[in-house]
């Protein structure tokens, strides 16, 4: 098999946009023409293959962006599976609508033309603006129906620890769907059908935080231009301004754009923490607890009278943290679990949360499963008032989150799990630690503990007696 081209991009010249310096190397056999599925580290080493991941998060990660041409049918073939502009018509007789499944548009003079309808899409209908508008059809969230997407994104759910999203962007040739913009995400994007032609240019904002259109006279030349080809990889971080179009006379173009790190970033995590360590600090500093002065709400200028005193209180948290053993998260981690895949399975979905094999007792050994799709973390207990609450563990897991509902924001999702005092944490970190751990030797006080514990895993499936 003949070496593929990874193309690292770098900043093009300044006299005009060029293709990105081609970096050829070597891999083994060359970079594999599927993806592997054994692991979540296997699968997003494959996907950016020949790219070793220390390499890509050492030197593109949130930094730079990474194209990977590889001229490999197996590879094509593969990814067109993936989804096609004929899936469309087997999509819209299962009831898909406007807005939230399917969105029209076209750029026009800079511009996004929303071309929706109102209610469910008729793919007759569809195909018409397709053909006649030369509209864009942007498929929201496909991995709610198609399995390989489902596959792929659990797994990459898995490796980031973050929600991972899809859209598919099918557009004809000599058309283009949006204007120049930068979005909040880590953006992977891998061609399925026919060619696309991208405009990558400088970010304005860095590592963004929201999305933003941007206009063709701010934002210069572009610093890298190139086609994708099925079989073919980008990534660029959140911030990089882009726009790609279909060139003419050429089929129609399909890619899937999957984003991951929205919200998910320091700043996030410190506002998730902060609030919990502000209640604990509370309860025990008095200072925390004493009244602002009077009237500091009505100050133009409060922060002239406060800034002081928040700086030392910012300090004793800061100190505090320090000795502090659980780190106790407001909604990140809850909030991740909730409304992430759940694993991927083939058969019946109930049979992921249906408890099987033999039942845990004290000289039982046991071992943790679906450890990548359960969290552990600590909280108030919510049974109790504020005066009184008391720390308890919790376990969630995404066993029982339903496919057709990810990733589509307003619609309802709950937790499914379990909480245990906090003197249970010793042991359940054994569990978590170990590949496999003998029940009796948990460090509980009591025998009936320790059953029970291992009892009410088991009746979530989240571990198995071996």
């Amino acid at each position: 098999m003949m070496p593929k081209k990874a193309k690292p991009t770098g900043k093009g010249k300044e006299e005009g946009s060029v293709p990105c310096k081609q970096l050829k190397m070597e891999a083994a056999g060359g970079p594999c023409s599927t993806l592997n599925f054994e692991s979540p580290s296997d699968l997003f080493e494959s996907l950016i293959s020949p790219i070793k991941t220390e390499t890509f998060f050492k030197e593109f990660w949130e930094k730079k962006p990474l194209l990977i041409q590889r001229d490999d049918p197996a590879a094509a073939t593969y990814y067109q599976s993936l989804f096609r502009l004929s899936d469309l018509k087997i999509l819209c007789s299962r009831g898909m609508y406007y807005g939230r499944d399917v969105n029209v548009c076209r750029c026009v003079n800079g511009k996004k033309k929303v071309l929706n309808k109102d209610g469910k899409v008729h793919f007759l209908q569809l195909r018409k603006d397709f053909d006649q508008k030369r509209a864009t059809i942007q498929f929201h969230q496909p991995q709610r129906f198609k399995d390989e997407l489902w596959r792929i994104q659990e797994k990459l759910e898995c490796y980031f620890g973050s929600l991972v999203g899809s859209n598919v962007y099918i557009t004809p040739a000599g058309s283009q769907g949006l204007p120049p913009h930068y979005d909040d995400v880590e953006v992977f994007i891998l061609q399925l059908e026919g060619e696309k032609h991208w405009r990558l240019y400088h970010p304005t904002v860095p590592l963004a935080r929201e999305y933003s259109v941007e206009s063709e006279d701010k934002i210069g030349r572009p610093t890298h231009e190139f086609t994708l080809k099925p079989g073919d990889f980008l990534y660029f971080p959140r911030g990089t301004i882009h726009q790609a179009d279909t060139p003419p006379g050429l089929a129609h173009s399909t890619h899937v754009t999957i984003s991951t790190y929205q919200n998910n970033s320091w700043g996030d995590f410190l506002l998730d923490t902060i609030s919990g360590l502000v209640f604990d600090t509370a309860k025990e500093d008095l200072e925390f607890r004493a009244g602002i002065p009077r009237q500091l709400l009505l100050q133009v200028d409060a922060m002239a009278v406060a800034r002081r005193r928040l700086s030392g209180f910012l300090r004793t948290l800061a100190d505090r943290l320090e000795g502090t053993k659980e780190l106790l998260s407001a909604d990140m981690k809850k909030d991740f679990v909730m409304n992430r895949l759940p694993p991927y399975h083939m058969g019946d979905p109930a049979e992921l949360s249906t408890p099987g094999g033999q039942l845990p007792r004290l000289d039982s050994t046991v071992r943790l499963q679906f450890k990548d799709h359960t969290i552990l973390t600590v909280g108030p207990d919510q049974d109790q008032s504020d005066e009184t609450q008391k720390k308890m563990v919790y376990i969630y897991h995404s066993l029982k989150n339903r496919r057709e509902t990810h990733m589509m924001g307003n619609e309802e999702t709950e937790s499914h799990g379990l909480r245990f005092p906090l003197s249970h944490m010793d042991a359940l970190k054994q569990i978590w630690d170990h590949s496999a751990i003998s029940v009796k030797d948990l460090k509980l006080t009591t025998d009936e503990e320790k059953e029970n514990l291992v009892l009410s895993l088991w009746t979530e499936c989240l571990i198995q007696v071996v």
